[in-house]
């Protein structure tokens, strides 16, 4: 028996469908490439920051969980020392952990900038200090002349209820002095006793309490430190 050839026209009707097919195949193969690149290129193009060498101490703080205050007077920075200690003291007792498992980080800018100062300083510069910082003795209504939230004598009449500086640091706590701000309290103090506002900038820097460190900008260290993975709670 012979076998009955396909007609041209059933020929032709085949080959247009065949053709068809690998042209659907071939598109969704292109198709499949170009979402793939979109993505590729799409992750490649994700926001990253830029991570600088002078912010690299956020990240050398051992730490499970990192938080940072955001202050700029002295009515916020009692705040940050109250919230601080209530962070660092619920962690211990009801999770467990460390202080070392903790970085917590308070800004000082603004008029918060000069308790970042050691009690030399105070007693030196207190009254200018004081005037730009708009801050009194809580006892005698003048200008201090130690750093207020570094004496256990002021705690107390502070909203910090009781809570030191100094405390805090012995828990691990770290504090960044605003660099603009103490080159503008320096200037301020050469104006008001006739020195060099140079000289007096690095006696201000090389005065810290302890645990502190200058930052370029109190606002750019706030900025870098969400960056680096810190919760922000500005007071």
């Amino acid at each position: 028996m012979s076998r009955q050839s396909p007609s041209s026209p059933e020929r032709r009707s085949f080959l247009s469908r065949l053709n068809a097919g690998a042209a659907s195949l071939a598109a969704m193969a292109v198709g499949g490439v170009a979402m793939a690149q979109q993505k590729s290129t799409a992750a490649a193009a994700r926001w990253e920051p830029a991570r600088h060498e002078k912010d690299d101490w956020f990240d050398q703080l051992p730490g499970k969980h990192r938080l940072v205050f955001d202050t700029t007077a002295h009515d916020g920075l009692a705040d940050a020392i109250l919230f601080a200690n209530n962070f660092i003291r619920v962690n211990r007792t009801d999770y467990g952990l460390q202080n070392s498992d903790l970085a917590v980080v308070i800004v000082v800018r603004h008029r918060s900038t000069p308790f970042g100062y050691n009690d030399a300083m105070w007693a030196k510069y207190g009254t200018t200090i004081a005037a730009r910082a708009k801050v009194e003795d809580p006892k005698t209504k003048l200008a201090p002349k130690i750093n207020i939230f570094n004496s256990g004598d002021y705690a107390e009449l502070l909203s910090n209820r009781g809570t030191t500086l100094d405390s805090l640091f012995k828990q691990g706590l770290q504090l960044a002095v605003c660099g603009i701000s103490t080159r503008a309290y320096a200037a301020s103090i050469a104006q008001a006793v006739g020195g060099n506002a140079e000289t007096i900038l690095n006696e201000l820097t090389s005065n810290l309490v302890n645990n502190a460190r200058i930052v370029p900008a109190g606002i750019v260290a706030v900025n870098r430190a969400q960056e680096r993975g810190y919760s922000l709670v500005s007071v």
